[in-house]
């Protein structure tokens, strides 16, 4: 068995959980090869990052860093003026940090709090790494990526991002609890867990944390025309803690729906997953690698609100190789659940997106990202 020594290494970025929760699965991937390695974490201040980061044992500092906004608005054009005064000062605090810690290696994941820990570090002749999550590199990735030495992607083709021999293919770093299909037995306990009924097909439909207004006036719109096709359906709703309340009266508008379960958070997701038949879900980076893991078939419904449309990309990565089907935000809430219910009746149809979803799994995905870090080191 192949030991790993101890070492020190900076991790950056952060500003999302899509940057955030592969950045921690790193961090213990890497104390899990050796626990005496010391990890430092560098954010954003303010960012959720400050509050995540800790929570799961981690020491965080943080830069003053800001990210450009795109809209035009009083308060974005004052926050756009500062941005490079504040980029400026985040180098030469980044600068410091380096210094004080003595990193062997730093580790971006994207975001723009990453940029200037990973310029200064190159710039000190720290060995550099980054990863990319989504299917089209971030602005923050594309940047640094002539700077660093080693680049791990999610998805094939990303040689028009980056420059080809610093690629390493490695997926994302997911939740072990999701990583592995559900087997029968895992299913018949999801069915329990949930109060559903074995006889019926299940559909699960994910929003995120915050939940998703689309996929939630997708489903108020079928509950108003009377649930058409859904008469031997039972659904698990993640409306999100945002919609929570609205979802509430909605529901006790229409207490004729017997098939519907409601939640603003979901956490087991493993058994959601399990449970499932169908999944309807945004394609945030960690989810997509989630629905290969598990090999589910999905109707992903891609946020137009994210940058550079990259959870389209994320999800046509899937459709392009028949693992997946795709539904734009904007006719979602006209043939979404007319799209799921299709599917759902449809068990040959599902088996060949199962199959194709998990073909495309890269499970062990820390493991490789650490194994990239230790050949720099």
């Amino acid at each position: 068995m192949r030991k790993y020594k101890a070492i020190r290494a900076i991790i950056s970025g952060g500003g999302t959980g899509g940057h955030i929760f592969p950045a921690v699965s790193i961090a213990h991937k890497l104390k899990e090869l050796n626990p005496d390695t010391e990890i430092l974490f560098v954010g954003a201040s303010g960012k959720m990052e400050m509050e995540k980061v800790p929570a799961e044992g981690f020491e965080i500092v943080g830069l003053p860093i800001v990210g450009m906004q795109r809209r035009l608005t009083l308060k974005n054009i004052l926050n756009d003026i500062q941005v490079p005064f504040r980029v400026l000062d985040s180098v030469r605090r980044a600068r410091s940090i380096v210094r004080q810690f003595k990193p062997d290696i730093a580790i971006g994941v994207g975001g723009y709090a990453s940029a200037p820990l990973l310029w200064a570090a190159s710039g000190m002749k720290i060995p550099c790494l980054i990863q990319e999550q989504n299917g089209f590199a971030g602005v923050t990735n594309k940047i640094l990526a002539k700077r660093v030495q080693s680049i791990c992607v999610a998805y094939e083709g990303m040689e028009k991002f980056f420059p080809a021999d610093r690629i390493v293919l490695s997926g994302n770093p997911i939740r072990p609890a999701v990583s592995i299909p559900a087997t029968a037995k895992m299913k018949e306990e999801a069915i329990e867990f949930y109060g559903l009924d074995a006889s019926k097909k299940h559909i699960f439909i994910v929003g995120g944390s915050l939940g998703s207004g689309t996929l939630n006036r997708s489903m108020k719109r079928w509950i108003e025309a009377g649930c058409p096709g859904g008469d031997d359906v039972e659904i698990i709703w993640q409306c999100g803690k945002y919609y929570k309340a609205g979802t509430d009266e909605f529901m006790v508008s229409h207490p004729e729906v017997k098939g519907v379960r409601h939640y603003d958070f979901i956490g087991r997701m493993d058994l959601a997953y399990a449970a499932a038949d169908v999944v309807i879900s945004r394609s945030g980076a960690s989810t997509v690698s989630e629905i290969c893991a598990m090999g589910k078939a999905c109707v992903f419904v891609p946020s137009p609100n994210v940058a550079e449309d990259h959870q389209t990309h994320n999800a046509m990565a899937l459709v392009r190789k028949d693992a997946a089907l795709i539904v734009k935000d904007a006719d979602a809430p006209e043939l979404l659940m007319s799209t799921a219910l299709e599917l759902v009746h449809s068990p040959e149809r599902i088996a060949v997106l199962e199959k194709n979803s998990l073909s495309m799994a890269l499970r062990d995905a820390a493991q490789t990202i650490c194994d990239e870090i230790y050949k720099l080191v």
